[in-house]
């Protein structure tokens, strides 16, 4: 049984910052990968941020305001937001690329990131 619980959303003013975590627990054998995902109201979910051993990678729109890392046991991830705009408004979900005997994707249950102008 594997878990991925995201927190730290909420409602921030245009031009501050939040900073969202993501962690993964049960059993498996690693965590290869995080990615952010976001959703906003009557838009298709997009890719934020992705994060893996090797390569780390955002969207056009996120680059040089948000940061994407996991800690050392690479289990825990965090999307560090700055510079927030009322466009980056939309409830944020985690997904982990989860190792056990084969690799499957989990997401959590999203938290909602509101940016007020």
């Amino acid at each position: 049984q594997v878990k991925v619980v995201e927190s730290g959303g909420g409602l921030v003013q245009a031009g501050g910052s939040l900073r969202l975590t993501c962690a993964a627990s049960g059993s498996f054998v690693s965590v290869n990968a995080m990615a952010w995902y976001r959703q906003a109201p009557g838009k298709q979910r997009e890719l934020v941020a992705y994060i893996s051993s090797d390569n780390t990678r955002y969207a056009d729109s996120v680059k040089g305001r948000f940061t994407i890392s996991r800690d050392t046991a690479k289990t825990t991830g965090y999307l560090q937001m700055n510079s927030l705009k009322p466009e980056d408004t939309a409830v944020y979900y985690c997904n982990a690329k989860v190792q056990s005997t084969v690799v499957f994707s989990y997401w959590g249950q999203g938290t909602q990131v509101t940016v007020s102008s």
